[in-house]
């Protein structure tokens, strides 16, 4: 992660933070898996150069075999796989899941659960939504509760305000056009390997943002792989919170930038632009 973040232009610091980890766990006389079965995440987060962030990331290594985060900035990612985990969901849900609502983390999906926004998805009612929402919370109550100390990755907290996001959309898209930002070559839909995707790092108002253009099958589909910025904003307490944001195609917006799934907000701050 180190060297990917370092080669992406991303903070020195957080570069740093992760090669101080790595320093750490090179010279541990006990497996991290050992550690994490004495004491949990909070022996995790204890030893030197570790913290909140990484102890997270360990965890979901040693419980999954992936850290998402990773697999994401190599273009590995495969979200339909994770989805394809919850109960009840199979290739094709777990494929209209993704598409529909543009996340790409079970917490992200348990954040648009608990909005309502899983009717939105075809072939979903609201008893098939509410089983869905039901396995997966379950599901991350479990991995939350062996997470000790309350270190997960979860949608906790306030969201980035719109204007923020709104703000590192913009320059995602100019720095892309004038193309000033690294690239790395995505494993879905790029037969030819081709390093075509830009990535983003900045850090705004206590926020760290990472944010590239969104390489869905329905973005491929409807040509929208140069409109759609899917941008991830960790808080200050490590925890990550997904957004989509697109051109409104319609509606009082039509022809705006808007986050999906907070258009009301998207609409009330262009009224106050306006102003």
């Amino acid at each position: 992660m180190a060297a990917l973040l370092e080669a992406q232009g991303d903070n020195p610091f957080r570069v740093a933070a992760y090669q101080r980890a790595s320093e750490t766990v090179a010279q541990l006389g006990t497996s991290l898996r050992e550690i994490h079965r004495g004491g949990g995440v909070a022996a995790l987060d204890a030893l030197p150069g570790v913290g909140q962030r990484i102890a997270a990331a360990i965890v979901e290594m040693l419980e999954t075999g992936h850290w998402q985060q990773l697999e994401r900035l190599r273009g590995s990612s495969d979200t339909e796989a994770l989805f394809r985990t919850i109960p009840g969901v199979g290739p094709d849900l777990a494929m209209r899941l993704h598409e529909a609502l543009g996340v790409d983390t079970l917490e992200a999906l348990e954040g648009a659960a608990r909005a309502g926004r899983l009717e939105a998805v075809e072939g979903i009612g609201p008893r098939r939504a509410a089983a869905i929402g039901a396995a997966l919370t379950q599901m991350l109550d479990r991995r939350r509760t062996r997470r000790q100390g309350g270190l997960s990755r979860g949608l906790t907290g306030a969201e980035p305000p719109v204007a923020l996001l709104l703000q590192v959309d913009r320059e995602y898209r100019a720095a892309a056009e004038a193309d000033k930002l690294p690239k790395i070559a995505p494993k879905r839909f790029n037969p030819e390997n081709r390093a075509w995707l830009p990535v983003l790092h900045a850090n705004k108002s206590g926020w760290h943002f990472t944010a590239l253009y969104s390489n869905t099958a329905r973005a491929h589909e409807l040509d929208r792989t140069h409109d759609w910025v899917v941008i991830y904003a960790e808080d200050e307490a490590h925890h990550e919170h997904p957004c989509t944001v697109v051109t409104a195609g319609r509606g009082a917006l039509v022809g705006k930038r808007v986050v999906r799934g907070r258009e009301i907000e998207c609409r009330q701050w262009y009224a106050q632009a306006a102003a």
